[in-house]
């Protein structure tokens, strides 16, 4: 039987050759799938790299088949935490050429990225509260395109924390001798990732080389953001809100 005018949601991140963030995508779609209305709602992976195909005939696929069950919407949700390029430029371009396949009566809408959730920082509040620290990093990964830090600057002020970035300064390792200097003996670090994979790992053995190399002070390590029910949670907040606003 299909089930007439109903929204599909397909979640878009970067893509990896690590099966990890893969499996973690599904694990958040399926977290997804229990908050929606049963039998009305359909949540659908894509990604923008590393994929046989190109996000653009990902988003075909998606369409033609929820399309088959009366879908007249699809939803593009970036999981992307930083306004880089990837998220103003591939992306659009990708579901524009989408759309140009796209059967007459599809919608394709393309939604913020979850870096610009209102409900972030809230989110990190309730992270922080569950480590014992004395002051703490959101460590993200970085970006040279102007203006791409202020979400995570802004989020960062709103907790009381500091930021450190991965792939452009100040790193963690110079944020992290900053904080020792100015008397710090407790410091938590949270990855501001979504999943787990190449570059955690990379974190996590840069803060085992930080523990040797001041060990006198405590490290904590947070798990990535992405797979939890309260990202999910997170993530469902802020599609009512949207579906309120634009209907």
């Amino acid at each position: 039987m299909q089930i007439n005018n109903f929204t599909a949601y397909l979640l878009v991140s970067h893509g990896s050759r690590d099966p990890r963030p893969d499996l973690a995508m599904q694990q958040l779609a399926g977290l997804l799938s229990e908050m929606l209305p049963q039998g009305e709602n359909f949540v659908g992976v894509a990604t923008l790299e590393a994929n046989i195909q190109p996000l653009h005939l990902q988003i075909q696929d998606f369409a033609d088949r929820v399309q088959a069950f009366g879908c007249k919407r699809v939803q593009i949700i970036p999981l992307f935490l930083l306004p880089g390029f990837h998220v103003m430029t591939d992306i659009p371009a990708e579901i524009a050429l989408a759309e140009q396949a796209i059967t007459e009566g599809m919608t394709i809408e393309l939604r913020p990225y979850v870096g610009s959730y209102p409900g972030l920082a809230k989110f990190f509040t309730r992270m922080m509260m569950t480590v014992t620290s004395d002051v703490s990093i959101i460590l993200a990964h970085g970006s040279r395109r102007a203006d791409s830090h202020t979400s995570v600057e802004n989020i960062a002020a709103t907790v009381g924390a500091v930021t450190a970035y991965w792939s452009v300064p100040p790193s963690l390792e110079v944020r992290v001798q900053e904080l020792i200097a100015a008397g710090y003996g407790q410091i938590a670090i949270f990855p501001y990732f979504l999943f787990t994979g190449g570059i955690t790992d990379a974190i996590a053995l840069a803060v085992k080389t930080l523990e040797l190399q001041f060990p006198s002070v405590t490290f904590q390590l947070a798990q990535p953001l992405g797979t939890s029910r309260e990202f999910a949670d997170l993530i469902w907040d802020f599609i009512k809100e949207e579906e309120k606003v634009f209907g």
